[in-house]
Protein backbone atom coordinates (compact mmCIF):
# COMPACT_ATOMS: atom_id res chain seq x y z
CA UNK A 1 0.00 0.00 0.00
CA UNK A 2 1.44 3.58 -0.78
CA UNK A 3 2.48 5.94 1.75
CA UNK A 4 -1.13 7.41 2.79
CA UNK A 5 -3.31 8.03 5.09
CA UNK A 6 -6.06 5.66 5.99
CA UNK A 7 -8.74 6.97 7.95
CA UNK A 8 -12.33 6.63 8.07
CA UNK A 9 -14.15 8.66 6.16
CA UNK A 10 -11.59 10.03 4.17
CA UNK A 11 -12.76 11.15 0.39
CA UNK A 12 -12.14 8.94 -2.06
CA UNK A 13 -9.43 9.06 -4.58
CA UNK A 14 -9.11 8.70 -8.16
CA UNK A 15 -9.43 4.55 -9.48
CA UNK A 16 -10.82 4.00 -5.58
CA UNK A 17 -14.11 1.34 -5.91
CA UNK A 18 -17.57 2.88 -4.60
CA UNK A 19 -17.62 3.60 -0.59
CA UNK A 20 -20.19 1.25 0.89
CA UNK A 21 -24.10 2.44 1.30
CA UNK A 22 -22.92 2.37 5.07
CA UNK A 23 -20.08 4.86 4.92
CA UNK A 24 -21.66 7.29 2.04
CA UNK A 25 -23.24 10.76 3.60
CA UNK A 26 -26.66 10.38 4.48
CA UNK A 27 -26.63 7.05 5.47
CA UNK A 28 -28.23 7.55 9.02
CA UNK A 29 -26.83 5.60 11.96
CA UNK A 30 -29.88 3.44 12.23
CA UNK A 31 -29.30 2.05 9.34
CA UNK A 32 -25.47 1.84 9.99
CA UNK A 33 -26.58 0.08 12.94
CA UNK A 34 -28.97 -2.60 11.05
CA UNK A 35 -26.58 -3.23 8.47
CA UNK A 36 -23.56 -3.77 10.71
CA UNK A 37 -25.51 -6.30 12.85
CA UNK A 38 -26.39 -8.01 9.03
CA UNK A 39 -23.05 -8.33 8.37
CA UNK A 40 -22.02 -9.61 11.73
CA UNK A 41 -24.67 -12.13 11.94
CA UNK A 42 -23.32 -13.45 8.09
CA UNK A 43 -19.71 -13.40 9.40
CA UNK A 44 -20.20 -15.10 12.59
CA UNK A 45 -22.77 -17.52 10.28
CA UNK A 46 -19.51 -18.26 8.25
CA UNK A 47 -17.15 -18.93 10.89
CA UNK A 48 -19.58 -21.33 12.92
CA UNK A 49 -20.14 -23.52 9.57
CA UNK A 50 -16.24 -23.22 9.62
CA UNK A 51 -16.05 -24.93 13.12
CA UNK A 52 -18.63 -27.22 12.45
CA UNK A 53 -17.31 -28.76 10.08
CA UNK A 54 -14.89 -30.57 12.55
CA UNK A 55 -17.47 -31.63 15.23
CA UNK A 56 -15.09 -33.66 17.69
CA UNK A 57 -12.68 -30.84 17.83
CA UNK A 58 -15.41 -28.11 18.60
CA UNK A 59 -16.73 -30.90 21.24
CA UNK A 60 -13.24 -31.17 23.19
CA UNK A 61 -12.31 -27.21 22.73
CA UNK A 62 -15.99 -26.38 24.33
CA UNK A 63 -15.77 -29.48 26.89
CA UNK A 64 -12.31 -27.93 27.52
CA UNK A 65 -13.39 -24.57 27.90
CA UNK A 66 -16.07 -25.56 30.80
CA UNK A 67 -13.72 -27.58 32.77
CA UNK A 68 -10.92 -25.00 32.88
CA UNK A 69 -13.76 -21.66 33.91
CA UNK A 70 -15.39 -24.65 36.53
CA UNK A 71 -12.47 -24.08 38.39
CA UNK A 72 -13.03 -21.32 39.09
CA UNK A 73 -16.08 -22.26 41.26
CA UNK A 74 -14.51 -25.12 42.13
CA UNK A 75 -12.03 -22.88 44.33
CA UNK A 76 -14.79 -21.25 45.77
CA UNK A 77 -16.12 -24.72 47.33
CA UNK A 78 -12.85 -25.67 48.46
CA UNK A 79 -12.90 -22.35 50.91
CA UNK A 80 -16.36 -22.93 51.68
CA UNK A 81 -14.78 -26.67 52.89
CA UNK A 82 -13.01 -24.63 55.52
CA UNK A 83 -15.40 -22.08 56.18
CA UNK A 84 -19.40 -21.54 56.93
CA UNK A 85 -19.34 -17.77 55.39
CA UNK A 86 -17.22 -15.53 53.42
CA UNK A 87 -17.63 -11.73 53.96
CA UNK A 88 -20.58 -12.71 55.63
CA UNK A 89 -22.23 -14.49 52.53
CA UNK A 90 -22.79 -17.94 52.37
CA UNK A 91 -22.15 -20.39 49.66
CA UNK A 92 -25.25 -20.40 47.36
CA UNK A 93 -25.03 -16.53 48.13
CA UNK A 94 -22.36 -16.18 46.31
CA UNK A 95 -23.04 -18.72 43.88
CA UNK A 96 -25.65 -16.22 42.59
CA UNK A 97 -22.83 -13.06 42.31
CA UNK A 98 -20.78 -16.03 40.76
CA UNK A 99 -23.45 -17.43 38.30
CA UNK A 100 -25.12 -13.84 37.12
CA UNK A 101 -21.41 -12.09 36.32
CA UNK A 102 -19.99 -15.37 34.86
CA UNK A 103 -23.15 -15.88 32.61
CA UNK A 104 -22.95 -11.82 31.72
CA UNK A 105 -19.23 -12.40 30.61
CA UNK A 106 -19.50 -15.72 28.98
CA UNK A 107 -22.00 -14.20 26.92
CA UNK A 108 -19.95 -10.98 26.28
CA UNK A 109 -16.89 -13.03 25.61
CA UNK A 110 -18.76 -14.86 22.85
CA UNK A 111 -20.28 -12.19 21.19
CA UNK A 112 -17.31 -9.11 21.17
CA UNK A 113 -14.28 -11.47 22.60
CA UNK A 114 -12.54 -10.99 19.43
CA UNK A 115 -11.81 -7.66 19.74
CA UNK A 116 -8.92 -8.07 21.56
CA UNK A 117 -7.07 -8.86 18.54
CA UNK A 118 -7.36 -5.02 17.48
CA UNK A 119 -4.21 -4.38 18.18
CA UNK A 120 -2.05 -6.97 16.63
CA UNK A 121 -4.15 -6.19 13.41
CA UNK A 122 -3.06 -2.31 13.83
CA UNK A 123 0.75 -3.63 14.41
CA UNK A 124 0.62 -5.57 11.53
CA UNK A 125 -1.28 -3.68 8.95
CA UNK A 126 -4.06 -6.42 8.89
CA UNK A 127 -6.67 -3.76 9.65
CA UNK A 128 -6.03 -1.55 6.31
CA UNK A 129 -7.93 -5.16 4.91
CA UNK A 130 -11.03 -4.34 6.53
CA UNK A 131 -10.84 -0.76 5.84
CA UNK A 132 -11.81 -1.43 2.19
CA UNK A 133 -14.41 -3.92 2.68
CA UNK A 134 -18.32 -2.74 2.53
CA UNK A 135 -18.88 -3.59 6.28
CA UNK A 136 -18.56 -1.76 9.18
CA UNK A 137 -15.23 -2.31 10.90
CA UNK A 138 -16.41 -2.90 14.29
CA UNK A 139 -18.98 -5.68 12.81
CA UNK A 140 -15.83 -7.44 11.22
CA UNK A 141 -13.50 -6.94 14.10
CA UNK A 142 -16.27 -8.60 16.68
CA UNK A 143 -17.21 -11.66 14.53
CA UNK A 144 -13.45 -12.53 13.16
CA UNK A 145 -12.84 -16.13 14.13
CA UNK A 146 -16.04 -16.21 16.27
CA UNK A 147 -15.32 -18.66 18.60
CA UNK A 148 -17.94 -21.24 19.48
CA UNK A 149 -16.12 -22.93 22.52
CA UNK A 150 -16.50 -20.20 24.59
CA UNK A 151 -20.49 -21.51 25.01
CA UNK A 152 -18.27 -23.73 27.97
CA UNK A 153 -18.04 -20.50 29.74
CA UNK A 154 -21.38 -19.25 29.36
CA UNK A 155 -22.89 -22.38 30.11
CA UNK A 156 -20.85 -23.28 33.01
CA UNK A 157 -22.09 -19.69 34.95
CA UNK A 158 -25.69 -20.93 33.89
CA UNK A 159 -25.13 -24.24 35.73
CA UNK A 160 -23.77 -22.28 38.79
CA UNK A 161 -26.62 -19.59 38.56
CA UNK A 162 -29.27 -22.83 38.39
CA UNK A 163 -27.33 -24.05 41.70
CA UNK A 164 -28.17 -21.04 43.29
CA UNK A 165 -31.63 -20.63 42.38
CA UNK A 166 -32.45 -23.65 43.69
CA UNK A 167 -30.66 -23.67 46.92
CA UNK A 168 -31.55 -19.75 48.20
CA UNK A 169 -34.36 -19.14 50.29
CA UNK A 170 -35.43 -16.16 48.27
CA UNK A 171 -38.87 -14.31 48.81
CA UNK A 172 -39.38 -13.70 44.90
CA UNK A 173 -41.72 -11.07 43.81
CA UNK A 174 -42.41 -9.99 40.13
CA UNK A 175 -39.37 -7.26 39.91
CA UNK A 176 -36.96 -10.01 41.50
CA UNK A 177 -38.37 -12.39 39.06
CA UNK A 178 -38.01 -9.96 36.12
CA UNK A 179 -34.41 -8.64 37.81
CA UNK A 180 -32.54 -12.05 36.91
CA UNK A 181 -32.83 -11.85 32.89
CA UNK A 182 -32.71 -8.18 32.91
CA UNK A 183 -29.31 -8.27 34.74
CA UNK A 184 -27.76 -11.00 32.88
CA UNK A 185 -28.33 -9.36 29.64
CA UNK A 186 -27.47 -5.42 30.70
CA UNK A 187 -24.57 -7.13 32.26
CA UNK A 188 -23.24 -9.11 29.16
CA UNK A 189 -24.21 -5.19 27.40
CA UNK A 190 -22.07 -3.77 30.13
CA UNK A 191 -19.18 -6.07 29.43
CA UNK A 192 -19.62 -5.98 25.55
CA UNK A 193 -18.70 -1.83 26.32
CA UNK A 194 -15.82 -2.59 27.93
CA UNK A 195 -14.79 -4.80 25.00
CA UNK A 196 -15.17 -1.90 22.33
CA UNK A 197 -13.79 0.51 24.75
CA UNK A 198 -10.86 -1.51 25.21
CA UNK A 199 -10.53 -2.36 21.67
CA UNK A 200 -10.53 1.31 21.02
CA UNK A 201 -7.86 2.12 23.09
CA UNK A 202 -5.49 -0.24 21.37
CA UNK A 203 -5.37 2.40 18.21
CA UNK A 204 -3.34 4.47 20.21
CA UNK A 205 -1.24 1.42 22.36
CA UNK A 206 -1.82 -1.22 19.82
CA UNK A 207 -0.23 -3.87 21.93
CA UNK A 208 -2.82 -2.92 25.09
CA UNK A 209 -4.32 -6.25 25.29
CA UNK A 210 -3.79 -7.00 29.01
CA UNK A 211 -4.82 -3.95 29.76
CA UNK A 212 -8.58 -4.79 28.15
CA UNK A 213 -8.04 -8.15 29.92
CA UNK A 214 -7.37 -6.27 33.23
CA UNK A 215 -11.03 -5.13 33.07
CA UNK A 216 -12.62 -7.33 31.40
CA UNK A 217 -11.13 -11.05 32.42
CA UNK A 218 -10.29 -9.32 35.85
CA UNK A 219 -13.30 -7.43 36.32
CA UNK A 220 -15.65 -10.61 36.02
CA UNK A 221 -13.45 -12.26 38.83
CA UNK A 222 -13.75 -9.80 41.40
CA UNK A 223 -18.08 -9.41 40.66
CA UNK A 224 -17.76 -13.57 41.71
CA UNK A 225 -17.05 -12.81 45.18
CA UNK A 226 -19.21 -10.21 47.49
CA UNK A 227 -18.26 -6.53 47.90
CA UNK A 228 -17.92 -6.75 51.52
CA UNK A 229 -14.29 -8.80 51.41
CA UNK A 230 -13.06 -5.63 48.87
CA UNK A 231 -11.79 -2.17 49.80
CA UNK A 232 -14.41 0.52 49.60
CA UNK A 233 -12.39 2.63 47.07
CA UNK A 234 -12.44 -0.96 44.82
CA UNK A 235 -15.49 -0.79 45.10
CA UNK A 236 -16.11 2.86 44.69
CA UNK A 237 -13.92 1.99 41.32
CA UNK A 238 -16.09 -0.32 39.90
CA UNK A 239 -19.40 1.46 40.56
CA UNK A 240 -18.16 4.78 39.74
CA UNK A 241 -14.96 5.01 37.26
CA UNK A 242 -15.66 0.74 35.38
CA UNK A 243 -19.46 0.43 36.80
CA UNK A 244 -19.06 -3.07 36.43
CA UNK A 245 -21.07 -3.07 39.95
CA UNK A 246 -24.20 -2.88 37.66
CA UNK A 247 -23.36 -6.40 36.37
CA UNK A 248 -23.97 -8.28 39.33
CA UNK A 249 -23.64 -7.20 42.56
CA UNK A 250 -26.59 -4.50 43.05
CA UNK A 251 -28.80 -6.05 41.18
CA UNK A 252 -27.90 -9.37 43.08
CA UNK A 253 -28.22 -7.66 45.64
CA UNK A 254 -31.14 -6.65 45.89
CA UNK A 255 -32.67 -10.13 44.61
CA UNK A 256 -30.88 -11.20 48.02
CA UNK A 257 -32.78 -8.80 49.88
CA UNK A 258 -28.65 -7.54 50.78
CA UNK A 259 -27.66 -3.97 51.72
CA UNK A 260 -25.58 -2.44 49.47
CA UNK A 261 -22.18 -1.23 49.56
CA UNK A 262 -21.35 2.73 49.79
CA UNK A 263 -24.79 2.90 51.22
CA UNK A 264 -26.36 3.29 47.82
CA UNK A 265 -30.38 4.12 47.65
CA UNK A 266 -32.63 0.34 46.76
CA UNK A 267 -33.21 1.85 43.09
CA UNK A 268 -29.96 1.94 41.57
CA UNK A 269 -30.64 -1.71 41.28
CA UNK A 270 -32.64 -1.00 38.76
CA UNK A 271 -30.00 0.83 36.32
CA UNK A 272 -28.20 -1.56 34.75
CA UNK A 273 -29.91 -0.59 31.10
CA UNK A 274 -29.32 2.40 32.32
CA UNK A 275 -25.66 2.14 32.29
CA UNK A 276 -25.30 -0.38 29.81
CA UNK A 277 -26.65 2.35 27.25
CA UNK A 278 -24.32 4.93 28.40
CA UNK A 279 -21.71 2.93 28.38
CA UNK A 280 -22.06 2.19 24.98
CA UNK A 281 -22.32 5.37 24.06
CA UNK A 282 -18.98 6.32 25.32
CA UNK A 283 -17.54 3.18 23.65
CA UNK A 284 -19.14 3.98 20.53
CA UNK A 285 -17.29 7.66 20.68
CA UNK A 286 -13.93 5.99 22.08
CA UNK A 287 -14.56 3.47 18.77
CA UNK A 288 -14.97 6.50 16.31
CA UNK A 289 -12.30 8.51 17.23
CA UNK A 290 -9.44 5.78 17.46
CA UNK A 291 -10.97 4.31 13.88
CA UNK A 292 -10.34 7.89 12.71
CA UNK A 293 -7.13 8.39 14.38
CA UNK A 294 -5.78 5.29 12.52
CA UNK A 295 -3.03 5.67 10.19
CA UNK A 296 -1.66 2.80 7.94
CA UNK A 297 1.30 0.92 8.46
CA UNK A 298 2.17 1.82 5.00
CA UNK A 299 3.48 -1.64 3.75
Amino acid sequence: MAEAEVEAGAGRRAGEPEPAAWSRPGFDDRSRLLEGVRAYGLIVAMWMRSTMAYRASFVMTTLGNFVVTAFDFVTIMLMFAHVDALGGYTLPEIALLYGTSATAFGLSDLLFGSVDRLGRRVRDGTLDTLLVRPVPVLAQVAADRFALRRLGRTTQGLLVLGYALATLDIAWTPLRVVMLPLMVLSGAAIFGAVFVAGAAFQFFAQDASEVQNAFTYGGTTVLQYPPTIFAKELVRGVTFVVPLAFVSWLPALYVLGRDYPLGLPEWVAFLPPVVAGLCWLLAGLAWRTGLRAYRSTGS
